[in-house]
């Protein structure tokens, strides 16, 4: 099994020689990343195939034929941080997924993972694996389900429509309908998919071993698609409530929304993520939780309000990132970036693009929102600080401002949520009563 891993943007050889992996496999990858949901309609948004190399672009992840694993880590557009080892970005990335998508991982399990040894989708395979061992032996969920049978002997109630027309002829048995524990339930079936699709997936021999040893398991649940699979008859109460984080690892895995897991007519598989939509949505989520129970609300992708109208049509829709609101009106809005700063004595602008500030300040216009925020992921490169630039908007002094922040993801869970809690607040856009208010709610 030959395993690589790059970072975004980077390149690897194949062919002959020195080449990090052959053409065939070259070819194969490339096969596999045209099928992902990501590769747009040119078939290149995941790798660019060149002709002595592929490149990186903008989704992380693992791709994954017979006999070859490319594992691609995240890294800031651009350029690097120097010393940041493949284990550190692994971990970052896994933080990321488990804060977004409500992945069950603790911290004890976190420090016990190989990072140096495993790629991303291994990781979350072997910790899928160990949860769900853990499940089955406190007992798999059961249902009485409805059955029908041909008996020798009346169990539940008599079929009368049906024995007297298919059994006329075998009066030696009973058209019976009765209820049946069993764990042929949605649940279940959900399970043993992310199971059959996780044994194609893996090329870890531990792995592989658990996910046999859980096929045995599930060998009495119907085996069903993951498009067929009735995600809306699941039900968690107190008796099952224990398979609410297995069901966001599932969820995870089959779904197609946020990555690809199946290449069609290629032998191949992959597990991607965009990370333009993975920061954004990770920040959603530590900037909501820092701000329970102040007053402000949260959403994503919202607004839809448009930028022109020809008529009573309007054209160009618009959707901010991030929209903080308290109550009804708009008081912040924050346009996420997964691309790198520049350090200001590179740049005066810190890379900052113009038609990203354009874009806040039409954002600011058409939400009548006076302070709009860009908001870059923070690296090594820069000043140990996050960075806080306020600029006033079309004139001196102006009381429209444009913030150019950016959020450490190397920092502690509380210290992530106060950076981004102290980011609003210092906005101004609420007055100085509101900021004490927040402040002593807060504490």
């Amino acid at each position: 099994m030959i395993r690589r891993t790059i970072r975004e943007w980077e390149r690897i050889a194949y062919g002959s020689g020195d080449s990090e992996i052959p053409e065939t496999q070259a070819d194969r990858l490339a096969g596999v990343a045209r099928t992902s949901t990501f590769s747009g309609r040119e078939g290149e948004g995941v790798l660019e195939h060149g002709r002595k190399g592929l490149r990186a672009l903008g989704a992380v992840g693992v791709i994954a034929t017979p006999g070859c694993q490319l594992e691609i880590l995240p890294k800031i557009e651009g350029g690097g941080e120097s010393g940041v080892s493949d284990a550190v970005l692994r971990q970052r990335l896994i933080h990321m997924l488990a804060v977004t998508y409500d992945l069950p991982i603790e911290a004890g399990a976190m420090t016990q993972l190989g990072w140096q040894r495993e790629t991303v989708l291994e990781l979350l395979i072997r910790l899928f694996c160990a949860k769900l061992i853990d499940a089955v032996r406190q007992g798999m969920p059961r249902h009485y389900l409805e059955h029908e049978d041909d008996l020798p002997a009346l169990r539940g109630r008599l079929d009368v429509t049906r024995q007297f027309s298919t059994l006329a002829v075998s009066p030696q048995k009973l058209a019976c309908r009765f209820d049946a524990l069993s764990p042929d339930i949605a649940l279940n079936q959900v399970m043993r998919a992310a199971v059959r699709k996780l044994s194609r997936l893996s090329a870890s021999p531990d792995n592989q071993r658990a996910l046999r040893e859980l096929s045995f398991v599930y060998a009495d649940v119907a085996d069903v698609s993951p498009n067929a699979l009735r995600w809306d008859r699941i039900v968690l109460d107190r008796t099952n409530r224990r398979w609410r984080d297995l069901l966001s690892f599932a969820r995870l895995f089959l779904s197609d929304r946020h990555q690809q897991t199946s290449s069609g007519s290629i032998d191949g598989h992959a597990l991607l993520f965009e990370m333009n939509v993975l920061f954004e949505a990770y920040i959603e989520r530590i900037l909501s939780r820092s701000l329970a129970g102040t007053g402000f609300r949260v959403s994503s992708q919202g607004g839809h309000r448009d930028c022109l109208y020809e008529g009573e049509t309007g054209r160009f829709r618009t959707r901010p990132d991030l929209i903080v609101r308290l109550g009804e009106k708009i008081v912040l809005i924050i346009d996420t970036k997964w691309k790198r700063m520049t350090p200001r004595v590179d740049d005066p602008k810190q890379g900052v693009s113009q038609a990203d500030v354009y874009q806040l300040m039409a954002y600011g216009r058409l939400y009548d929102c006076p302070n709009v925020v860009l908001l870059y992921p923070h690296h090594g490169d820069l000043p140990p600080d996050p960075i806080r630039c306020r600029y006033s908007i079309a004139t001196r002094g102006a009381n429209e401002t444009l913030i150019v922040a950016t959020h450490d993801l190397a920092g502690t869970q509380g210290g992530q949520r106060e950076s981004l809690r102290q980011l609003v607040v210092n906005s101004q856009v609420f007055g100085a009563s509101l900021v004490d208010a927040v402040d002593h709610e807060v504490v």
